[in-house]
């Protein structure tokens, strides 16, 4: 006789049931809103800058406008060995930002797009160009070339070749800031191909919970190594990337150097009064490829051409410098001081002499030891 055939019982359903309280131990949680930043930049869109305000950004932006250039010339004449990524495009990103700074306090860290951040602080050409051709007199005495360019004494922290690297070092550089008590912020940048890197989002967690004083800044010029970033990332609005820890995020004109710094003006004080980490995406353009050896075969050049076109951050200042009387005679002249000035930077490090072998030795520990 055949057996009678087992009916399952269906579980209990659980209806109106209630997540279980968490422990009286877990800290409150206060509201959190994405766009809290967001809403107050948009209240105030463009930093009012004064005449002489805007004349400064648009000499440094055009300083690494040329200075890039300059390296672009020696790199195909061999004189810049190994990688070599350029600024072009991007440099209202580093001046606005940068610009907000406190020098005396803040710190900062980049990837290995970093000349134009080296310039924005003001250091010296000569000595940049000088590294970028391995001369001794380079501001990292040669040993670290285009990408790993490094000054303690304005606390810019590199120059990183390994992709997202930097953002951990700079979760790093925020907690000393904090365990210091010295009231200075970390800006550490990386770009749209690093913001897929497990340790970005380490880092945004830690940051989040030991409210540090950091704020991260993805660079977004819209193609990574060469992959546009909606055939590479699901989340393409990349300020929201920071939600899921509780970072507030701002999404940026990055090729606006008056929205930039007036979205810097918002997230540096929310830093500031202790608030914690904000997480800014700036969304800028390059138009080299994303180094010199790249030819940039998955964009078209119309779309390079509109963009210089329409969008070019340095064409937005000239604009408003002539509303504001300067004249095209005036604005020539500064472009040929700083032509001067760039092609001074490359006959100091063409003539300047390469480092002796005993280099390769010194600046491999923090102390000095004898064998």
């Amino acid at each position: 006789m055949a057996k009678a055939a087992r009916t399952r019982k269906a579980p209990a359903k659980q209806a109106d049931a209630k997540k279980a309280p968490k422990s009286a131990n877990s800290p409150a949680k206060t509201e959190f809103a994405l766009n809290s930043l967001q809403d107050a930049y948009l209240a105030a869109p463009h930093y009012d800058a004064s005449d002489e305000q805007l004349l400064n950004f648009y000499e440094q932006m055009l300083l690494i406008r040329r200075f890039e250039e300059k390296a672009g010339q020696l790199y195909g004449l061999g004189l810049i060995g190994g990688f070599c990524h350029l600024y072009i495009g991007q440099e209202a990103v580093a001046i606005g930002l940068q610009s907000a700074l406190d020098n005396d306090r803040d710190s900062v860290i980049t990837g290995y797009r970093d000349h134009g951040h080296m310039l924005a602080y003001g250091i010296d050409p000569n000595v940049i160009m000088a590294e970028l051709t391995g001369r001794q007199a380079g501001i990292s005495k040669g040993k670290g070339g285009s990408m790993h360019m490094f000054s303690t004494e304005h606390k810019f922290y590199g120059g990183h070749g390994i992709v997202g690297a930097q953002v951990a070092l700079g979760g790093g550089l925020a907690l000393a800031h904090q365990y210091k008590e010295d009231g200075g912020l970390c800006l550490a940048y990386f770009g749209d191909g690093a913001a897929n890197q497990g340790q970005v989002y380490e880092t945004f967690n830690m940051a989040a919970l030991w409210n540090l004083p950091i704020v991260f800044v993805i660079e977004n010029n819209g193609y990574a190594m060469g992959t546009a970033v909606t055939r590479s990332s699901a989340e393409t609005e990349f300020y929201r990337r920071g939600s899921a820890f509780r970072i507030p995020g701002m999404d940026v004109d990055g090729m606006d150097v008056l929205a930039v710094r007036s979205a810097a003006e918002v997230a540096f004080k929310h830093v500031r009064d202790g608030k914690g980490p904000v997480l800014m995406e700036l969304n800028t353009y390059r138009y080299r490829g994303h180094s010199m050896s790249d030819p940039a075969k998955y964009r078209t050049r119309e779309e390079v051409q509109d963009k210089r076109d329409h969008h070019d951050p340095i064409e937005r200042i000239k604009k408003a410098l002539i509303e504001r009387g300067k004249t095209e005679d005036d604005l020539k002249a500064i472009d040929k001081a700083i032509r001067a000035k760039v092609a001074e930077s490359a006959d100091f490090a063409e003539n300047s002499p390469e480092p002796e072998p005993a280099e390769l030795y010194t600046d491999i520990l923090v102390e000095e030891y004898s064998v």
